[in-house]
């Protein structure tokens, strides 16, 4: 009888034991690029479905260069305030949680890297990087001149935006008890460190080969959840991936800064083909759609007005190139322009790391831009300069047969056509005429002379 109850009592734990495993479920997200609304959106959508669905966890696979400070401040306080516990994992190998990466990494519940990840670089750029610090005034320079007499202006605005960010950062590692100075470091040295030394100073938890390896090294530790201690219960956990909506995926992607500046070029390039050659319909419409496309993701993004103008400028110079004979010179002004303003469009200090490669995408998209409208220019150009051969004035310096007498009026063959003429010569019927001019119906004509004989 004891033997039995033994095995029932053991049966009832293994049944008990196998039911809690199945109802532990881990979620699972994956954020790969940048940091914006349309990822803050993702993310958010996450750990509310994994509150209400009753998940034991939330795991945020992480590998991001950075992005928007706008977007990390909303991921980075919904995470704090999630009422379940949410598990930030830098990976795959060679990932890395660079600048908006390290908030997020910081704030989770549970931080961990996988091996050959890297983490920080966190300063925020300024709208107008010099290269230089802002020096005090007053303070003399390495070779020791005394600068007291010309201070240099300080970045009131880059001061502000780093001391705001370092403190922002500094609050994340206190609450999630992590190495508070290496933060700070973080953000105003662009310090990064590889998984071995977020490890070995406190920056992050712990480290992990992947998702299941990561699971069973977490099972069992506790954290504090909205004021309560939850034990982590992952080693058999049910891993559910939530996929990035078609709305957000579509989203993230025009968000990218370099795709933005690519659709403003196309869309510029496509309207100023369209309104230079009337009636091609395709490039027009492509532009449009193109542009509209680039005023969604500009809806997203942050950018610079100056730089918008700059390019709107420039394509303005290139079209002026076929009105005004300035020998290249609009034409080139147009060509800077658009380097600068593709350059400068997004240097605005809430996209800090969203820049747009110079010599990898401006360059040669504005050489390739500057390629067509220098086609369409000299071809419009030249089509100014040629003489009409169509229409009323293709007509004139043309030879006709004169099919009766004209004295002053008459009657020519021209172009399988009969036209009334006049002339203020007698010609006679079957001689050679020349046009002179056009009025509505009616010709102007004379004998042809000697040159219009030698062309004829």
């Amino acid at each position: 009888m004891t033997a039995l109850r033994t095995i029932f009592a053991a049966v009832l734990l293994l049944v008990g034991l196998q039911a809690g495993a199945r109802a532990e479920t881990v979620n699972v997200v994956t954020v790969s690029g940048g940091i914006n609304p349309a990822v803050g959106d993702y993310l958010r959508k996450a750990i509310a479905l994994s509150e209400g669905d009753g998940a034991h966890a939330l795991v945020i696979e992480l590998d991001t260069p950075g992005g928007l400070l706008s977007s990390t401040k909303d991921i980075v306080s919904d995470i704090l305030n999630a009422e379940i516990p949410v598990i930030v994992f830098v990976s795959p190998r060679g990932a890395w949680a660079g600048s908006a990466g390290t908030f997020i990494t910081m704030a989770g519940h549970v931080a961990a890297m996988a091996p050959g990840t890297s983490i920080g670089a966190a300063h925020p750029v300024p709208a107008l990087p010099t290269g230089e610090p802002p020096k005090v005034p007053g303070q003399p320079d390495e070779e020791g001149d005394d600068e007291s007499e010309a201070p240099r202006v300080r970045d009131v605005q880059g001061e502000k935006i780093e001391n705001f960010t370092a403190a922002f950062i500094e609050s994340i590692a206190e609450t999630r008890d992590r190495n508070v100075e290496w933060a700070i470091d973080a953000v105003r040295n662009s310090v990064a460190i590889t998984q071995k030394e977020a490890i070995e100073l406190n920056v992050v938890d712990l480290g992990a080969e992947d998702l299941d390896h990561l699971l069973e090294l977490i099972d069992g530790r506790e954290v504090e959840v909205a004021r309560d201690t939850v034990t982590l219960r992952t080693a058999n956990a049910t891993i559910v991936r939530i996929q990035m909506g078609v709305v957000n995926r579509f989203f993230d992607v025009i968000a990218d800064p370099t795709i933005a500046t690519l659709l403003i070029l196309a869309g510029m390039l496509g309207l100023y083909v369209e309104f230079t050659q009337p009636g091609m319909i395709f490039p027009g419409v492509a532009g449009v759609v193109s542009l509209i496309l680039a005023g969604l993701s500009l809806q997203i993004i942050p950018f610079n007005w100056i730089g918008l103008l700059l390019i709107a400028t420039g394509i303005a110079l290139m079209a002026a190139e076929i009105f005004v004979a300035s020998f290249g010179l609009l034409f080139a002004g147009g060509v800077a322009c658009l380097a600068v303003g593709g350059y400068v469009l997004f240097d605005v200090p809430d996209a800090s790391d969203l820049s747009v490669p110079f010599w990898r995408v401006i360059v040669p998209a504005v050489v390739g831009f500057s390629l067509v409208g220098a086609m369409i220019v000299i071809g419009v150009s030249r089509s100014f300069v040629r003489p009409q051969f169509a229409g009323s004035e293709g007509m004139i310096g043309d030879l006709a047969v004169a099919d009766s007498d004209i004295d002053p009026e008459g009657r020519v063959f021209l172009h399988g056509e009969y036209w009334n003429a006049v002339s203020d010569e007698t010609i006679s019927a079957g001689e050679s005429v020349e046009i002179l001019s056009v009025d509505s119906l009616q010709v102007r004509v004379a004998r042809p002379s000697d040159a219009t004989k030698g062309n004829s």
